[in-house]
């Protein structure tokens, strides 16, 4: 059954010619290719190479142009729109494709870009899911303390930042390993801290200690510049309030206050802190 071909690129004989096109497959099972794809020459008994997907109305059809993905495949594509049913992607064909509200791993709007997969839904049709966990692979060569690039696919509560490291391999930067208010959607520079027997990777945003410590300070630094010389509070804050205002940790925050201290670049008052 030409079902079976759905979401894949496939090579098909020319069975029949028509005025509109082209149809491939057998006499039995055959699929369209319309006549805008048909390639120029084209002879009943030649091969045409085409990835199969459904049209505006349902229908099976055949077409030439590349997908940017197909069945099996992980990539990040752009939301093009949005609608009451989810998002529609751009994905290189006519037809959008559709990432229900219910296969988004966040909320995305209009210019997102988001790691998506491709699957078929309950009535037969092709549509995309963020969620990629998985679709993703094991066997990267990265090895600890190497440096990596990936994007943010998923959010957990329990366990911290789902990652795809070059969109392709599975990763997970922990809740204590972030830093700053990093979501769904985000690329990240990171440093593999380990690799797990199955191939998973654990990673870092944050710099060894000791390197750390001079870039919180330094962005610390630079904050306080753009806000006239000042933080208008000290260490003494809460917690969660320092967090929220410099995304740094109360400890990560008052080594790097202590930084700057001895390098004599600010001063600490009773209720803030100042540039020298």
């Amino acid at each position: 059954m030409m079902e079976k071909n759905l979401g894949r690129k496939v090579t098909l004989m020319v069975v029949k010619k028509v005025d509109f096109g082209v149809y491939l497959g057998t006499e039995e099972d055959r699929i369209l290719l319309p006549k805008k794809q048909v390639p120029e020459g084209i002879e009943i008994g030649d091969p045409v190479t085409v990835f199969v997907y459904k049209d505006s109305k349902d229908r099976l059809i055949a077409t030439t142009n590349e997908p940017f993905l197909t069945l099996g495949e992980v990539k990040t594509l752009k939301v093009k729109d949005t609608g009451k049913i989810g998002a529609f992607l751009d994905w290189g064909l006519e037809k959008d494709l559709l990432l229900p509200f219910k296969e988004q791993t966040a909320k995305v709007k209009r210019g997102d870009e988001c790691l998506v997969s491709l699957y078929v839904d309950k009535s037969g049709r092709l549509c995309a899911t963020m969620k990629v966990y998985e679709k993703l692979r094991k066997d990267s060569p990265y090895q600890k303390d190497d440096k990596v690039q990936g994007i943010i696919y998923e959010k957990s509560d329990n366990f911290g930042l789902f990652v795809a490291v070059d969109d392709r391999y599975c990763a997970l930067i922990s809740k204590r390993e972030s830093y700053g208010n990093l979501k769904v959607g985000d690329r990240v520079d990171a440093r593999v801290t380990a690799v797990k027997a199955d191939g998973k990777l654990d990673l870092s945003v944050k710099e060894k200690a000791f390197i750390q410590m001079d870039v919180d300070a330094a962005m610390l630094l630079e904050k306080m510049n753009r806000q006239g010389g000042r933080l208008t509070f000290t260490e003494k804050a809460d917690a969660d309030f320092i967090k929220s205002e410099t995304g740094l940790s109360k400890n990560a925050f008052k080594r790097a206050i202590g930084r700057l201290l001895k390098a004599g670049k600010i001063e600490i008052k009773e209720n803030s802190i100042e540039t020298k």
